[in-house]
């Protein structure tokens, strides 16, 4: 990846993260879950409000972590909103697959050229928890689980 690409991905991911998109608790949300990465102290609380027809017609997240696991999380909430449950965790497999460094033939190309500004995690293995906290909790939020696990 040439510099001018990898600083253009670390001013998306500072923007997500100083500015980010649907963060606050989600009044009308009818499944939530919580997230801790007992590593670095990172912790989200995702909201998701599914309707009739297994669509994500709202979401939301709040919590603290790094820039990486903020700005994961507000890319997840603009990504989510209006998708259906399986289109939402296919999208979360694919992120999964990205961040590790593995295949991620499932994403599409608009999909994938947006969750591409994370892609550089999978070279830090340690910081690959900080950006999945937010899709775990996700997960287990449509699974009415209330607690994700990263492990």
């Amino acid at each position: 990846m040439d510099s001018s690409l990898r600083d253009l991905y670390q001013e998306i991911i500072l923007d997500h993260s100083r500015h980010p998109r649907h963060f606050g608790p989600l009044a009308t949300a009818n499944h939530m879950a919580e997230g801790h990465n007992p590593l670095c102290g990172d912790r989200v609380k995702v909201y998701l409000k599914v309707d009739a027809k297994d669509r994500i017609e709202d979401v939301s997240f709040e919590g603290r972590g790094c820039a990486i696991s903020v700005a994961s999380a507000s890319l997840m909430t603009d990504m989510l909103k209006g998708r259906s449950v399986a289109e939402a965790e296919r999208l979360m497999g694919g992120f999964l697959n990205l961040v590790k460094g593995e295949d991620a033939a499932e994403l599409e190309s608009d999909d994938r050229e947006t969750l591409e500004v994370m892609a550089g995690v999978s070279a830090f293995p340690m910081r690959v928890k900080c950006a999945t906290l937010a899709w775990h909790a996700m997960k287990a939020a449509l699974d009415d689980e209330g607690a994700a696990r990263t492990e």
